[in-house]
């Protein structure tokens, strides 16, 4: 069944470019439909649901006959609820901001289980590797830069300080904390989700734990259900999953990746590391996980320069060559 989001706004060519950002770029249940006019809005509500409505504030008094699920105003000023309780958007801000905002007042309403957008299940590619200051997550956001370059991508950061935020120098309301911790009340779903997720260049991202006890509110055995929900509901073709020090509560992530690419080292602790583990992984009978671990040497680097560059200084150095060259060789392929 087809969910309209419909737009509209006096200045028509703003209707339009939301409308086109949104069915371009964004990934959701909803086909964005703008309209240059409150009367074509209204006959095109009589022959259709809309599940959406973003109305300029100052055409609201004017919705009389329309129907709609959720009404949401878009201000173009001090953002400030009106009387009849209709949620405001601040307009002129970026379109995954809005997005965002949307997604998250439209989460209040009730939401039946056929809203999730259910397709093919993402592709689920885990990074990690019992050895330490291997490059594990440069690795990591340069696959994911690289990938989301054709490809839907959702990067999620399990690490319990990952630096990741100070990187890309964001700040976000909310994190993958409030996700663990609607997983864990039984009031996640993929909606709700898409309200917490944000993009850098042309990756998704959740940003990561506030704090890094966060990460103990579910089991890994749930995590790796949480994960394996996401890739099914969440309409990305590839989930990038940076794995974190977990212990022996990694396995039951790695377990359920399709391929996880583990960056070694030569020297003989990393060596010894990898042995540990690699005997671990057998003794627990985890015969398909040891089939689906890539182990990589990667070029090391001892410094990129300024910080607030290094997400863009990855793609252009040795490691940026040595992902594209990676990928050209083969992708993964999704398990059912």
């Amino acid at each position: 069944m087809e969910r309209i989001m419909a737009v509209y706004d006096v200045d028509p060519a703003y209707g339009a470019r939301f409308a086109d950002f949104v069915n371009q770029r964004e990934k959701t249940p909803f086909t964005a439909v703008p309209f240059s006019s409150l009367a074509k809005l209204k006959e095109f509500a009589k022959e259709h649901t809309i599940e959406i409505l973003l109305i300029d504030r100052g055409a609201l008094r004017e919705t009389e006959g329309i129907r709609a699920r959720q009404v949401i105003t878009l201000a173009d000023g001090e953002v400030v609820e009106l009387e009849e309780e209709c949620p405001v958007v601040y307009k002129y801000q970026s379109g995954d901001s809005i997005m965002r905002e949307v997604m998250a007042c439209y989460c209040k309403q009730p939401v039946e289980t056929q809203a999730a957008l259910l397709g093919a299940r993402a592709v689920v590619i885990g990074i990690y590797s019992p050895v330490n200051r291997c490059l594990k997550t440069s690795f990591a956001l340069t696959m994911g830069q690289l990938l989301a370059r054709n490809e839907r991508v959702l990067y999620i950061n399990l690490e319990e300080y990952s630096g990741f935020t100070r990187l890309i120098q964001a700040r976000h309301e909310q994190d993958l904390s409030d996700v663990l911790y609607l997983y864990r009340q039984g009031a996640y779903n993929w909606l709700k989700l898409k309200s917490i997720v944000y993009s850098w260049g042309g990756m998704d991202y959740i940003p990561p734990v506030r704090y890094a006890e966060d990460l103990n509110q579910v089991s890994p055995e749930d995590m790796a259900c949480l994960l394996d929900r996401i890739a099914r509901e969440s309409g990305y073709e590839k989930l990038l999953v940076d794995v974190g020090q977990m212990g022996r509560g990694a396995l039951p992530i790695l377990e359920n990746c399709d391929a996880v690419y583990m960056p070694v080292k030569d020297d003989c602790i990393s060596a010894a590391k990898v042995e540990e583990f690699d005997e671990y992984v057998k003794a627990a009978g985890s015969e398909l996980l040891q089939g689906r671990i890539h182990k990589l040497k990667l070029p090391y680097h001892n410094s990129f320069g300024r910080r607030d560059t290094y997400m863009e200084q990855l793609l252009w150095g040795e490691l940026g060559d040595y992902v594209r060259q990676l990928l050209r060789g083969g992708r993964p392929e999704a398990r059912g």
